[in-house]
């Protein structure tokens, strides 16, 4: 078996483009070289900041044959009536680069047509993955491309150098005006090269012993994680490790080498939000929190060195951070002398969203939003909640916020706890921006859920009473994150309230706003937007699409109860009797569906009852439907399904022994009722009308 290795050498990429490109290079050579019938045993793909690695073992020599027929013209066409050739058929003959005596005449249902069996693949691998590399290296996804050499070369950063081995010969192509070869070059300063390998197999090897550099990113992260707890722990102090962040240094040194910094302890004074905000975000660097949980004055970071003076890498590190961090202590003194008032009127002056108003007049539909949802959710947080939506945006105008933006809300927490306020509005202003993303943490307070959902659906109320709905990828407000993370808080949270209440009592707080749509036709559009949220957040949890479909028809606005309806119908599914049932009561629906124009009521006249089939299903459903009721009440969704194996045999025997669509206009139209019962008695879980079986 062959081994074969690709290395595009690059200018220092970004590290946030590297795991997508890992992911998008793995999967695409697997579907060329499947396509192409090259069969091989893994891809593996790799990275660091100066180069894309792609390792695929287990290759075979040469791409696997197979016999195919080629159709030709008509044979009616091919043939003259003399029976020679015509254009046509030499045509076909030369478009295969055949001799026209190796075609023939295949019968088929059609008529018969001229054909040819040609033997296909056979190809070497080094000329399949020289085609490889050449279909995915121009087209790969960048967040951002460069053009160098004129306009002639586009690709995420400049490529400096191609290698591409086939076990220990070149897979020769070129690619950004370079030719492949077997050379490679390691780190920039401690092993530079280049550097011949004389066979893949010798690739990694020589890159880690000669080149200095670390390939794979989780050993870089592991060297990271290792050498830095060790460093902590002589400072007897553990390290704030961040997953995130962590990605994000392995993927900028290619050599991590741990160093540990330090701080004068006047600054830990600060809030520790801001002290790790300054050192992460800031700086690409971790704090230090001791035995007691406060942290140290202390920080972690790596250098893509080893340097022959590290006490002066150490300096320059500590030298940029103390003068953020004196920055900080700046503004942190300034915003405690201000009040909230102050900054109350200051956001009377920052606009929110163009037509939308001010930042003031959001905190006031906030005022009022967050104390409705309490009224519903928690009576007893509803003066709190009111107080929590007046102050939420207050700290976009202190000076901590101003310059670390990524404070926001946090700093609104901690600046009402020092300046008097409640402790449940303090947790409100400090969670309100939760969930960041689709996995993010929820707000772990019920102030901070409430204070959260109002202003997502403020936000959601706002942009599309104008017409701003996502298209695409166009979602410069981030509404789509903001419907998902309302869903999450209702969801996760347990809150069981109407959300389409809850966005008409948003709209409200837009009365003196001039809308694209009207209020009926927004609300509409936002319905469908948090329908299409909820399908999505659902799919991706491995929830089938006609199940949502299904359990979704009834109505999803209690989004609490519909997930109930959902996890049950999706449990249902999986019964061995599921399609049987689906059959029986698909087939009612489908009936009731085809009578929309019909005036039914679902009253059953029981002297119209003239067959045992009929008489049988009426007393069925009268006996399970006050069972469903009751289980409905308590929203046992599995038991009211798990009644369906009891009542499916009289529905089947119904359709088997019933003419429903008789000539009798009463029969027909009390037949029609029982089947409206069922199906609306039914349709409290789920459409079964959805389903496709």
């Amino acid at each position: 078996m062959r081994h074969f290795v690709l290395e595009i050498g690059v200018e220092e990429m970004p590290a946030r483009f590297l795991p997508l490109l890992d992911r998008e290079l793995a999967e695409r050579f697997s579907v060329l070289l499947t396509e192409a019938g090259l069969e091989f045993g893994r891809v593996a793909t790799a990275s660091t900041p100066r180069r894309l690695v792609v390792d695929i073992s287990g290759l075979v020599d040469v791409q696997k044959t197979e016999e195919i027929v080629v159709s030709g013209p008509p044979a009616r066409i091919a043939f003259d009536e003399a029976g020679n050739p015509t254009k046509a058929g030499l045509g076909f003959a030369k478009s295969q680069n055949v001799e026209f005596d190796q075609i023939y005449v295949e019968k088929t249902d059609k008529g018969e047509y001229l054909a040819l069996k040609k033997t296909v693949g056979g190809r070497l691998a080094s000329e399949i993955l020289a085609e490889t590399c050449l279909a995915i290296l121009p087209n790969l996804t960048f967040p951002k491309k460069m053009q160098w050499m004129g306009k002639e070369c586009t690709f995420g950063r400049p490529v400096r150098w191609i290698l591409a081995m086939l076990d220990d010969r070149i897979v020769p192509f070129s690619f950004a005006g370079l030719d492949a070869s077997d050379q490679t070059r390691g780190h920039r300063v401690m092993g530079p090269g280049p550097f011949t390998v004389p066979h893949a197999d010798e690739y990694a090897r020589i890159l880690n012993d000669s080149g200095k550099v670390i390939l794979d990113a989780a050993d870089r992260k592991q060297a990271i994680r290792a050498e830095g707890d060790r460093l902590a722990a002589e400072v007897g102090g553990s390290v704030e490790w961040l997953d995130s962040l962590l990605d994000q240094v392995a993927n900028l040194v290619e050599t991590p080498r741990a160093m540990l910094g330090g701080f004068h302890e006047k600054f830990l004074e600060l809030p520790a939000e801001v002290l790790l905000t300054s050192m992460e975000t800031h700086q690409k660097s971790f704090g230090l929190r001791g035995a007691d949980g406060n942290l140290l004055p202390y920080f972690l970071t790596a250098a893509n060195i080893e340097s022959r003076e590290p006490a002066l890498v150490r300096k320059g590190w500590e030298r940029v951070l103390r003068a953020r961090l004196e920055d900080a202590r700046f503004f942190w003194e300034a915003d405690c002398v201000a009040t909230f008032d102050h900054w109350l009127d200051k956001l009377d002056k920052v606009i929110f969203i163009g037509p939308l108003g001010t930042m003031g007049m959001k905190t006031r539909r906030l005022e009022k939003l967050a104390a409705f949802i309490a009224s519903v959710v928690a009576p007893e947080l509803g003066e709190s909640m009111a107080r929590a939506g007046r102050l939420s945006k207050a700290d976009l105008v202190s000076e901590m916020v101003y310059e670390f933006d990524d404070l926001q809300g946090k700093m609104g927490g901690i600046y009402a706890r020092r300046k008097g306020e409640i402790e449940t509005v303090a947790e409100a202003l400090y969670e309100q921006y939760l969930p960041a993303g689709q996995d993010s943490p929820l707000p772990s307070s019920m102030a901070g859920a409430i204070l959260s959902l109002a202003d997502k659906l403020d936000n959601l109320a706002g942009c599309f009473g104008l017409g701003m709905v996502p298209t695409g990828a166009a979602d410069p407000y981030a509404l789509r994150r903001s419907a998902l993370g309302a869903c999450r808080i209702i969801l996760e949270m347990g809150l069981r309230v109407d959300i389409e209440v809850l966005l008409r009592e948003a709209q409200k707080g837009y009365s003196d706003v001039t809308w694209k749509f009207g209020e009926e036709e927004a609300l509409e559009k936002l319905m469908d937007f948090f329908g299409q949220r909820l399908r999505a957040y659902w799919n991706a949890k491995g929830i089938p699409t006609l199940v949502l479909e299904a359990a979704m028809a009834p109505g999803f606005a209690d989004i609490h109860d519909t997930w109930l309806r959902v996890r049950a119908l999706a449990d249902f599914s999986r019964e061995d009797d599921f399609e049987a049932s689906v059959l029986t009561f698909k087939r009612a629906a489908n009936i009731i569906r085809k009578q929309a124009d019909q005036d039914l009521s679902g009253t059953v006249r029981e002297d119209l009852l003239e067959i045992d089939a009929e008489k049988s299903f009426w007393s069925t459903l009268q006996a399970i439907e006050p069972v469903w009721a009751e289980l409905a009440a308590t929203e046992d969704y599995p038991s009211m399904l798990s009644r369906l194996r009891v009542l499916r045999p009289a529905v089947d025997e119904f359709f088997d022994g019933v003419m429903v669509m008789c000539e009798d206009p009463g029969l027909r139209a009390n037949r029609l009722n029982l089947l409206y019962r069922l199906v609306n008695t039914l349709g409290r879980v789920a459409d079964f009308g959805k389903f496709q079986v």
